[in-house]
């Protein structure tokens, strides 16, 4: 960062087009992290104001005050309070819904009471006309003693006036605060308060005793002073009160001079459409619609590049075998790294799909009426409407939304949805599905127009649904945690989704997928060719004791090398391994070469398809250029004769998924936001026993 990047804070209440403004200062010069130490996603972007000028731009959590009650506040009041000149901002953007103005404006006035340059931004004023709203700019500028921008960051309408916005209120570098509370609550109170310290401003000072949060560079002497206003709790209590109802007051004064509302100039479709997505009985009926269309055209659409990928990942290790000399480098590329990479690739199309439809369902609104619906149903099963968010999430990945329950004010309540959120299926086994269900399911149409893949891997979603639902029942019923609980969801209004969001969200969720996945693929897959490329004295033989069998000396040359190739897999040290564990997992239809991927999937599920590829690799001759679908395809059952993967076996390993914790990344959140390895553990153990004994069943049942 250069010393003259103006450093930006972005901050809003939910759902006030945040995120797009964000989109439309930064474009793609952004970048996720996290908070130093929280496992919270952390924007940062960077964004030509002018010729001259860069700013830095850091998108804060969504927030309703700088009084924090969840994590993702709590990071706001300690972005806001750093008095360290590398954090803390120059001006903080506070951006307001048009239609909303009086609740956003209650953070803006917090926050222009920290004297920190503050512009204020009212999104969506291309609604402004359809809902009957007109406002006096040079009115609430004057009155809110700010700069006020007007915008609609879905049309990139205005995005040049805030940059040069910013720029004008960097150069001021002059704040003052908005409501001045001291003279309105108790002036001798804030009186002494403000002698503790010259270096903050009175609100950050009150901030400080209401909220116990100190930043760093509060002295001892200073934090110990103000630890003494908090004797009184019953009189701090009194103050927050009064100070909110006079926020409003002043807020109502303000715009009572400044913004009127019409509503019989209003044109609004928004009450209609409630009526519908949120009916007791259609709302139901229209989200499992949605779903269903969802889940065919993740099989519709991404069939064909899925072939494309995956035929050129098979020709890839070919043209590699073939054209570099003979060794363990070539070896390595060709039997390791690049189908352990194709492992990866073959299903972006898939997962970009996937995450197409649930960027497009935020976007539009549809997924606030989703939590509302399905509040009447969370509840009986001890969670609430704001428990949909994290399972719908945990369809993209169980750690992210695990982190989403955050916003769940009841322990209990958001305890259960931690334990049973992996339940949903994630994107990580959407590779594993994908695989099995075109290996042991036909690529027909039923009813003419719907396709039977795409039938049953919706089957597979309501299967992890339906059994997180089951499983929160049975928690709610046995947890003796007490807590209260209460509902808040804000309905925003629908809207066209942003192609540029939908477009940013896509990306930036499937690069996590690539090389979040991909580091681990690739890592395991060099392991695994090692492994299945070396052994002990019996590997080492294979081709002495194959050549010697008198039982192989009618084989060719190309069959008798597949059988060296063969029994060197089964004496290498990832054959050893599989052959340990293959009496246990014998019964649920699987062999020693399953089981090494069931071992390797434990890193993260998708492995298990890089797994099989890279074994299948090593094991194949040196011309073969099977794709990993005809290689799965073509593996036959020694015992049987018949096709390894066959409808149950299938079944059985899509049952296993279904339920088996196979992921390490998520034991490690689900430890870091219960603060203990008890409940993890518990999920670990007990999701792996319901696994082995549902392919179990599925298994012996189908066979």
């Amino acid at each position: 960062m250069s010393k003259k990047d103006i450093k930006v804070a972005l901050i809003g209440n939910p759902n006030t087009g945040k995120t797009s403004l964000f989109n439309q200062l930064t474009g793609l010069n952004q970048k996720v992290g996290n908070y130093p130490g929280v496992t919270v996603d952390k924007k940062q972007g960077v964004s030509k104001l002018s010729s001259t000028q860069n700013a830095i731009i850091t998108d804060l959590p969504g927030t309703y005050s700088i009084n924090p009650t969840s994590i993702d506040e709590t990071i706001v009041l300690k972005s806001l309070l750093k008095k360290d000149i590398k954090e803390s901002p120059d001006v903080i953007l506070v951006v307001a819904d048009v239609e909303n103005l009086k609740r956003n404006l209650l953070l803006f006035s917090q926050i222009k009471d920290l004297e920190i340059p503050t512009v204020l931004v009212i999104n969506m004023v291309d609604q402004m006309h359809r809902k009957g709203i007109s406002i006096d700019l040079s009115l609430l500028k004057k009155e809110l003693n700010t700069e006020v921008v007007l915008i609609s960051a879905r049309k990139n309408e205005g995005i040049n006036d805030v940059k040069a916005t910013i720029i004008r209120c960097h150069v001021a570098a002059k704040a003052s605060p908005l409501c001045g509370i001291d003279h309105k609550i108790d002036p001798d109170y804030f009186a002494k308060l403000k002698e503790i310290s010259p270096n903050y401003s009175l609100y950050e000072l009150w901030l400080m005793v209401t909220q116990n949060n100190f930043p760093d560079s509060v002295t001892k002497e200073e934090k110990e002073k103000l630890l003494a206003f908090k004797q009184d709790i019953s009189k701090l209590k009194k103050y927050q009160h009064k100070e909110t109802i006079y926020r409003y007051q002043e807020i109502n004064k303000i715009l009572n001079k400044t913004y009127i509302v019409d509503k019989s100039k209003a044109t609004d479709l928004r009450g209609k459409l409630d009526r519908i997505f949120t009916h007791k009985i259609f709302g139901y009926f229209l989200f499992f619609l949605i779903l269903l269309v969802i889940f065919q055209s993740v099989f519709d659409w991404a069939s064909f590049p899925m072939d494309l990928i995956d035929v050129a990942f098979a020709e890839l290790s070919s043209i590699v075998k073939s054209n570099l000399p003979t060794g363990v480098l070539t070896d390595l590329l060709a039997e390791g790294i690049i189908p352990g990479i194709g492992g990866v690739i073959i299903f972006i199309p898939q997962i970009a799909i996937l995450f197409l439809f649930i960027a497009i369902l935020e976007e539009t609104g549809y997924m606030s009426r989703v939590v509302f619906l399905m509040d009447k149903i969370m509840r009986r099963f001890g969670m609430n409407g704001k428990s949909v968010i994290p399972l719908i999430s945990g369809t993209a990945c169980a750690i992210p939304a695990i982190m989403a329950t955050r916003t769940i004010s009841s322990w209990k309540e958001r305890l259960i949805t931690i334990l049973v959120t992996p339940f949903t299926t994630c994107s990580a086994r959407l590779p594993v599905y994908a695989i099995l269900i075109a290996l042991i399911i036909p690529d027909k149409k039923i009813f003419g127009f719907l396709n039977l893949q795409g039938l049953v891997l919706l089957s597979l979603y309501a299967l992890g649904f339906a059994t997180a639902i089951l499983a929160a029942y049975i928690l709610h019923k046995t947890l003796k945690v007490k807590s209260k609980s209460f509902f808040v969801v804000e309905m925003p209004n629908y809207k066209l989704p942003s192609f540029k969001n939908v477009f940013f969200e896509v990306i930036e969720k499937t690069k996590a997928f690539i090389f979040g996945a991909g580091k681990i693929i690739l890592a395991l897959s060099i392991v695994l060719w090692f492994l299945a490329s070396n052994g002990g004295s019996s590997f080492d033989n294979a081709e002495k004791l194959v050549v010697e069998n008198v039982e192989n000396y009618n084989l060719n040359d190309d069959e008798l090398q597949q059988k060296i190739a063969s029994v060197k897999l089964e004496n290498s040290y990832i054959g050893i391994m599989g052959k340990s564990i293959e009496p246990i997992i014998k019964p649920l239809g699987y062999d020693w070469k399953i089981g090494i991927a069931l071992i390797t999937s434990f890193a993260a599920r998708e492995v298990f398809v890089g797994t099989l590829a890279t074994i299948y690799s090593v094991e194949a001759d040196d011309d073969d250029t099977s794709t990993i679908k005809e290689k799965m395809a073509s593996e036959i059952n020694v015992d049987t004769g018949k096709k390894r993967f066959n409808f149950p076996v299938g079944m059985s390993l899509m049952v296993f998924y279904a339920f088996a914790m196979q992921c390490m990344a998520t034991l490690a959140i689900v430890k870091r936001e219960t603060k203990t390895w008890k409940w993890p553990l518990i999920q670990l153990f007990g999701m792996a026993l319901l696994a082995y004994v549902s392919a179990f069943l599925t298994y012996q049942i189908l066979s």
